[in-house]
C-alpha cells in the first residue's frame, strides 16, 4: 500500500501527463483527469487504491470548487437573469428528476425481476442526471465566440440555476437517505438546520467576514491574506458538517459572504491554483470509482444509460427552451450543448453512493456513461449548428434569410474592409475608417449590440466571421481587407482557413493578447498580428519616459524602433512629428500582394536572384497554399504562391512587373 506522500506524488505525477496529452489535442484538462483516474485505479492498472486519503483530498477539491461557486453568485448578477436562471433553469431541473422518478417507477413496474430503484435512489440519480458541465461547456462557448448568443445566454442561465440547485440537493438526498417513517418531519428539521445556518452565516456573518478581512489586509501580509483565506473556507465548511450538512454548502456559503465584499476579485485569483488542482485530484478519484471490467462486460447496458439520458435530457431542454420562447435553432443549440452530464453529477453520484442508495453495479453504469457523454460533449458542440439545421427547417430557412440579407446590405461595395468582432476595438475601427471615408461592414454575433449599432447608422450585421458563408456573403471576394478585432486564436486560425481557401490574396490583420501565438496565426496567413499587451506596455512606457523629462523626440525613435522590430507591415512607416519636413518626403507605404500563375517570370527562381529590393519593394511574407512559408533570400517561387510587397507604389509597381513579367 503506498504511503501518503507516494499517493499525492503519483496522482500529480499521472496528472500532469494526462493534462498534456489532452491539451495537446485541444480538450478539456477534466477529461484528462478521469481519464488518468480510469487508467491507475484499482481497476484497471491498479497503481493506486480506492482509500480514505484520496476521498480526503476529493472532498477538499469539492470544498473549493462550491466556494469559487458561491464567489461567482453575485446578487446583481442573478437577478439580471433571474428569468433564465429561475424559470428556464428551475424548470429543466425539476422536470429532469420528475422524468427520471417517473422513468424509474414504470421500469420497475413493468420490468420487476430486471430492474428495481427506490424512489428515493431514482431521485438522487434525477439530480444527478440534471447536472450538466460548468466548466467543459463554458471554455466550448467562450472558444466559439457564442456566450453572447441568445443560445448561449440561455445555456449559461441553465448552467447558474443548476450550479445553485446544487446546495439544496446536497442537504435533500441524505435526508431522503434515513429511510425514516416520517419523511416530511427529517426533510423538515434538515431544512431548518440548514435555515439556522444560512441565517448565522449570511445575516451575522457578512459584516464579521468584512470588519475581520480589513484587519487582516491592514497587516499587508500576503502570507497572511492566504492564510486568512483557508481558515475563512474550511472553518465555514466545518460548521456546516458539524450541523449535520455537507463540507461543500459551507464552502459555498462562504464564497458568497466574500463575493459580496472588496476583497472578491483577489480572492479568486489566489484560490485557483489550489482549486483547480484539488479539483483535479477530485476527478482522478472518480475515475478511479470506474470498474472497466463491469463497464466491458455490460456495455450495451453503458451505451444504453448513455444514449437514453442524453437523448432523454436533450429533449427535456430543447422542449422547454421552446415553451420559454426560443425559436426552434437555439431550443435546439441549447439541448445539445447541456445534453451531457456534469461535474455536479459526479458529486451527487458519489453521495448517493456513500449513502448506499443504489447498488454499487448500477452506480458503476451510470457513472460510465456520464464521463462517455462528457467525452463526447466537444463532439456534440462542434456538430451543433449542423444539427440544428437538419432537425429544424425553420432554423435553415432563418439562416438563409439570415445570410441573405447580408450579402444584399453588402452587394453593392467594393474595396471596403471586413470587422469581425464589434466590440470596443471593432467600434473604433470603424469610426477611423469612416472620417477617412473607407467602407467598411462588421459581423458580430450579439444581437442586442447588433441592434443598437444598426439604429445608429452602424454597418454591422449579426454573423459569425468563422464560419465560410458569413464571410461570403459579407463580400469577402470583393473587400480590400478583413481585421479580426477580438482576441481569440481559435476562432482567428478558423478565419484565416477560409480566407485562404477563398481569397488568399485578401490582407488580413489579427489582435491577439500577446506575441505567443504570433508564428502560428503568421504561418496560417495573417498579414499581420497586433498584440494588444505588447500596445499597452509601449504606451505606458511612452507616457512614463515623457514625464520623466526624455525628449519626446526620443521617445517617439524608441516606439518606432520597437514596433519595427514586431510589425513588419508597419516598419519604415512610423516617423516622428518633426522627421517629416515635407510630404514629398513622406512616401505612403503600402503592402500589395500578387499572385504568381503558371509561367510567370518569377516561377523558380529565388528571391535573391529576383532582387526586388532593386525595385524599391521588400517582400513581407510568401504563402504557399494555405500557409505561409519561410522568408529567406534562398527561398525559391513556384506557382500559386502569393507574394506579399511592401513599400512605395512605384516600387510596388516595378517588383510586380518583375515578379510577373515573362
Amino acid at each position: 500500500m503506498l504511503s501518503g506522500l507516494e499517493l499525492t506524488i503519483l496522482l500529480l505525477g499521472c496528472a500532469v501527463l494526462g493534462v498534456v496529452a489532452f491539451r495537446t489535442f485541444h480538450l478539456p484538462p477534466m477529461l484528462g483527469y478521469l481519464a488518468v483516474g480510469i487508467l491507475i485505479g484499482p481497476h484497471a492498472l491498479g497503481f493506486a487504491e480506492d482509500s480514505a486519503a484520496t476521498h480526503a483530498l476529493a472532498e477538499f477539491g469539492v470544498v473549493f470548487l462550491m466556494f469559487s461557486i458561491g464567489l461567482e453568485f453575485s446578487l446583481p448578477k442573478l437577478t439580471a437573469m433571474r428569468h433564465l436562471v429561475f424559470g428556464l433553469g428551475l424548470a429543466q431541473v425539476m422536470v429532469t428528476i420528475a422524468a427520471t422518478m417517473l422513468l424509474g417507477w414504470a421500469l420497475a413496474t413493468l420490468l420487476p425481476r430486471w430492474f428495481h430503484i427506490s424512489w428515493q435512489a431514482a431521485f438522487a440519480l434525477g439530480g444527478a442526471l440534471s447536472m450538466s458541465s460548468t466548466a467543459i461547456i463554458s471554455k466550448l462557448l467562450s472558444e466559439r465566440l457564442e456566450l453572447e448568443t441568445e443560445h448561449g445566454r440561455r445555456i449559461i442561465g441553465i448552467l447558474l440555476f443548476q450550479d445553485l440547485a446544487l446546495v439544496p440537493l446536497l442537504i435533500i438526498v441524505p435526508a431522503l437517505a434515513q429511510h425514516s417513517d416520517n419523511l416530511l418531519l427529517t426533510l423538515a428539521w434538515a431544512s431548518a438546520k440548514a435555515v439556522v445556518v444560512l441565517v448565522l452565516l449570511l445575516f451575522f456573518g457578512q459584516k464579521l467576514m468584512r470588519n475581520w478581512f480589513q484587519v487582516v489586509v491592514r497587516r499587508r501580509s500576503q502570507e497572511l491574506f492566504m492564510l486568512n483565506l483557508l481558515l475563512v473556507t474550511l472553518g465555514a465548511a466545518w460548521i456546516t458538517e458539524r450541523a449535520g450538512l455537507s463540507l461543500a454548502l459551507g464552502a459555498f456559503i462562504a464564497g458568497m459572504l466574500i463575493s459580496e465584499t472588496e476583497y472578491k476579485h483577489q480572492v479568486e485569483e489566489d484560490i485557483r491554483s489550489f482549486r483547480d488542482v484539488l479539483l483535479g485530484l477530485f476527478f482522478i478519484t472518480i475515475g478511479m470509482l470506474l470498474n472497466l471490467r463491469l463497464v466491458i462486460e455490460n456495455w450495451w447496458l453503458v451505451l444504453l444509460l448513455l444514449s437514453g439520458p442524453v437523448l432523454l435530457k436533450f429533449a427535456l431542454i430543447a422542449a422547454l427552451s421552446k415553451i420559454f420562447g426560443s425559436s426552434s435553432g437555439v431550443a435546439l443549440r441549447t439541448g445539445l450543448a447541456l445534453a451531457q452530464a456534469g461535474e455536479f453529477g459526479f458529486v451527487l453520484l458519489s453521495q448517493a453512493g456513500g449513502l448506499r442508495l443504489m447498488d454499487p453495479l448500477i452506480i458503476q453504469l451510470i457513472l460510465a456513461s456520464m464521463v462517455l457523454s462528457m467525452l463526447a460533449a466537444p463532439f456534440i458542440l462542434a456538430q451543433s449548428d449542423a444539427i440544428a439545421m437538419k432537425l429544424s427547417a425553420n432554423e435553415w430557412m432563418m439562416q438563409s434569410l439570415a445570410l441573405t440579407q447580408l450579402a444584399a446590405r453588402t452587394m453593392a461595395t467594393k474595396k471596403h474592409v471586413i470587422i469581425a468582432g464589434f466590440g470596443r476595438s471593432g467600434q473604433s475601427l470603424a469610426k477611423l475608417l469612416e472620417e477617412e471615408g473607407i467602407a467598411y461592414h462588421a459581423l458580430d454575433l450579439d444581437p442586442d449590440r447588433v441592434r443598437d449599432a444598426r439604429s445608429a447608422g452602424a454597418q454591422v450585421s449579426y454573423g459569425d466571421a468563422s464560419r465560410r458563408e458569413s464571410l461570403v456573403a459579407a463580400g469577402l471576394h470583393r473587400a480590400a481587407a478583413l481585421v479580426i478585432t477580438y482576441a481569440s486564436t481559435p476562432s482567428a486560425l478558423k478565419v484565416l482557413r477560409h480566407v485562404n481557401e477563398l481569397a488568399p490574396a485578401l490582407p488580413v490583420i489579427v489582435r491577439s493578447y500577446d506575441d505567443t501565438d504570433l508564428d502560428k496565426l503568421r504561418a496560417a496567413g495573417a498579414t499581420e498580428v497586433v498584440p494588444e499587451a505588447i500596445e499597452g506596455s509601449l504606451m505606458l512606457a511612452s507616457h512614463a519616459l515623457v514625464m520623466l523629462g526624455v525628449p519626446l523626440r526620443r521617445v517617439v525613435h524608441r516606439v518606432q524602433a520597437s514596433r519595427d522590430e514586431r510589425y513588419a507591415a508597419l516598419r519604415g512607416y512610423f516617423h516622428g512629428v518633426s522627421d517629416v519636413p515635407d510630404d514629398e518626403d513622406h512616401l505612403q507605404v503600402r503592402l500589395h500582394s500578387v499572385a504568381l500563375p503558371d509561367g510567370a517570370a518569377a516561377v523558380g527562381k529565388s528571391l535573391a536572384l529576383l532582387a526586388l529590393a532593386e525595385c524599391g519593394a521588400e517582400v513581407t511574407a510568401v504563402r504557399r497554399g494555405r500557409a505561409g512559408i519561410a522568408v529567406t533570400p534562398e527561398t525559391v517561387l513556384e506557382a500559386g504562391d502569393i507574394v506579399v510587397l511592401r513599400g512605395a507604389a512605384e516600387g510596388i509597381s516595378r517588383a510586380e512587373g518583375r515578379l510577373l513579367q515573362a
